[in-house]
């Protein structure tokens, strides 16, 4: 009994930390995301983050959304890593379904590894009438049932499209603020460590609500990416531009 109590409290003294990828807004841009995927192999790194937008919907000849979506997750896989994704509102609702085909998916569920519980739902509202525009209620639910996936974990989370309104992360060319309250209201309740999105392509920021890290990484196909470390209850997260 007491090599069983000693063998626990070496457990419990163990320092937990997880490296953490983002990579948004691809918009089917292909050939540069080779390009940068093999620049960030150069990081450490345990799980890769997608908070949406893989396709846009100039696709060239021949393909669809789709065909781009699945040979995307497939340049994503080379890394050999754990993939967490939500469906951007450029996407297409046959690419939700391809998310949970290649069990990446995170819309409307969560998902944990070791001790930290990713939940999220993709998609966001806009004045243009794109594919994936869920509503603040949708999004409100969606948010909760997959925070419920994850409840029990140590750290959470929250990755959407979406960004949190009233951030730096959700603030258009004219000044204005467009993100979402339902995300916002949903880091309020859940209190995730950390809460990724992506979405508004010229508020490439990091901000803080209340003890939350936000992240919007920005395009990938530009050279930015996200990294973002949890060690215990400290967060160390910064966009890095691979052009530099």
């Amino acid at each position: 009994m007491l090599v069983k109590f000693k063998i626990i409290c070496l457990i419990k003294g163990l320092s937990v930390s997880m490296n953490i990828i983002v990579i948004s807004d691809i918009h089917g841009d292909v050939e540069n995301l080779i390009t940068y995927l093999d620049k960030i192999k150069e990081y450490k790194f345990d799980v890769i983050v997608c908070p949406g937008d893989f396709t846009d919907t100039n696709v060239p000849r021949g393909f669809t959304q789709d065909d781009i979506a699945r040979l995307i997750i497939k340049e994503l896989k080379t890394l050999k890593k754990p993939i967490l994704a939500v469906p951007g509102n450029m996407d297409t609702k046959g690419i939700i379904k391809i998310l949970d085909e290649e069990d990446v998916s995170i819309h409307g569920k969560g998902r944990i590894i070791d001790n930290f519980g990713f939940y999220g739902y993709g998609g966001a509202q806009t004045p243009f009438g794109t594919n994936i525009e869920p509503t603040e209620e949708e999004m409100k639910l969606g948010l909760k049932n997959a925070y419920n996936d994850v409840k029990n974990s140590k750290y959470k989370i929250q990755v959407t499209h979406n960004p949190p309104s009233g951030s730096r992360l959700d603030i258009i060319q004219s000044g204005l603020h467009v993100g979402s309250n339902a995300v916002r209201e949903s880091i309020e309740i859940y209190k995730p460590i950390v809460a990724i999105s992506a979405h508004i392509h010229e508020a490439r920021e990091t901000d803080y609500l209340k003890d939350t890290f936000l992240l919007n990484s920005g395009r990938f196909p530009e050279g930015y990416f996200g990294l973002i470390n949890i060690k215990n209850n400290f967060v160390n997260g910064k966009i890095i531009n691979l052009l530099g």
